[in-house]
């Protein structure tokens, strides 16, 4: 199955009503494509979002209102899953905290509220043993091999921060064991994208791991990292294919431990990121030289993957009256109001502009950034002194305000009231 090339007509409705209402720049989310991803890993036992993707509250609900779990890598992403309604502390283990520190404010909340932790080094394992012996953690592993569609996006392997380096795992077991530490599970996440030679090599490397561990497990996790298409005629990554090769895993390590083990996948792209798009308003329309260039009210601060990793957002041009925009095409670089010659929405890896050939739109028409729902508002930040922007909920047909568009008022309260130390 690959990716639909067309914007939907209740899309571009949608976002047109949602201009309407709230101006630009806005996201826009859409509920049942959210669910319709969540039905597609129901063969996992246990889907647990990587809330970093979105972390929206009202995305959150929806999520656990599907059975869906969160995984939390911070303290304000505890506290948002909290708001959501995860309850922690229970034998389902709603909420998990993955990290590779962890701060003493971090520290204190995860003990008082008894939320597993997910320890990304020994340092990690040592500093909850001292200050909680018996609690519950696991231990995101490191093979030292890694994968992903950028080399930012590479969380194993050599050059990763990420991760209980493969040979240190001998080091974090023994800490545990000082420290009476609960040990749930074993975690491994090498990266954005799937390729299913690394694939089975991940697989390979868990279940050397569980031998290594030599105890009871509760649970594995396959970590996140699943792909999604992102421009016209990429295929969907196949979860059946997928499922098969972790189960496989799973089962083997239950005949290894003596003990059942629980699969865990950890998505967060695959869940939201076609389910998302950014809308901005059209305010310039620049020739340079025989190219163009199309400036939109939405900059870098609002959508940060072109120039952090050169990817890829198609972008569609309609109409006020709802029409998408057509005739001749030209070659068109589509950019934002932002005072940084890298705002560039068009541009592949290392900032190198992209022209594609498009129909040239009018001021005052709309641009849809397709697949923005993931990684898109999370990474969002106030440079140029910019207000984040809104963010609408379609569900059943019905448009909610899931977040106020910032003000700048609001930015400035933070340095208006501040005092001597």
């Amino acid at each position: 199955m690959t990716r639909p090339t067309i914007l939907q007509p209740e899309t571009i409705e949608a976002a047109l009503t949602a201009v309407s209402r709230v101006g630009t720049p806005l996201w826009l989310y859409d509920a049942e494509a959210i669910r319709q991803r969540v039905r597609k890993v129901s063969a996992f036992e246990c889907v647990r979002y990587a809330q970093k993707a979105n972390s929206n509250t009202h995305i959150l609900r929806l999520l656990r209102e599907m059975g869906v779990m969160v995984d939390a890598v911070s303290l304000g992403e505890i506290e948002r899953a909290l708001r959501a309604g995860y309850v922690p502390g229970t034998p389902a283990h709603e909420i998990v905290f993955t990290a590779d520190i962890i701060d003493e404010a971090t520290l204190a909340r995860v003990i008082e509220l008894r939320i597993p932790v997910n320890c990304g080094s020994p340092d990690m394992v040592k500093q909850i043993g001292e200050a909680a012996p018996g609690h519950a953690v696991w231990l995101r592993l490191n093979p030292g091999f890694g994968h992903g569609h950028n080399r930012k996006t590479n969380t194993g392997g050599p050059s990763s921060k990420h991760g209980i380096w493969h040979d240190e795992l001998e080091e974090s077991l023994k800490l545990i064991d000082k420290h009476g530490l609960k040990l749930v599970g074993l975690h491994m996440h090498i990266g954005s994208g799937v390729d299913y030679s690394h694939l089975h090599r991940v697989c390979d490397s868990m279940l050397d791991a569980v031998r290594q561990a030599n105890r009871p497990l509760e649970a594995i996790s396959a970590g996140g990292g699943l792909s999604v298409p992102y421009a016209p005629g990429e295929p969907e990554i196949d979860i059946a294919e997928y499922h098969a090769s972790w189960e496989k895993a799973r089962a083997e390590a239950e005949r290894i431990t003596g003990s059942p083990i629980k699969l865990e996948l950890e998505p967060g792209r695959y869940l939201v990121g076609n389910a998302g798009v950014l809308i901005a308003e059209v305010r310039a329309i620049k020739r340079v030289a025989d190219k163009h260039f199309v400036l939109i009210d939405a900059g870098f601060n609002d959508l940060a993957r072109p120039i952090l990793y050169g990817s890829y957002h198609e972008i569609c041009f309609v109409t006020p009256e709802g029409h998408e925009v057509t005739g001749p095409t030209h070659p068109v670089a589509v950019a934002g109001p932002l005072c940084e010659a890298g705002d560039v929405f068009t541009q592949k890896d290392g900032g190198f502009v992209e022209f594609r050939e498009l129909a040239l739109p009018k001021v005052g028409d709309i641009a849809i950034l397709r697949d923005t729902g993931a990684y898109g508002a999370t990474m969002s930040s106030n440079y140029n002194t910019r207000p984040l922007a809104a963010e609408v909920l379609r569900d059943n047909g019905v448009l909610t305000l899931i977040r106020k568009r910032q003000t700048v008022a609001q930015l400035l309260d933070l340095e208006d009231n501040g005092g001597p130390l």
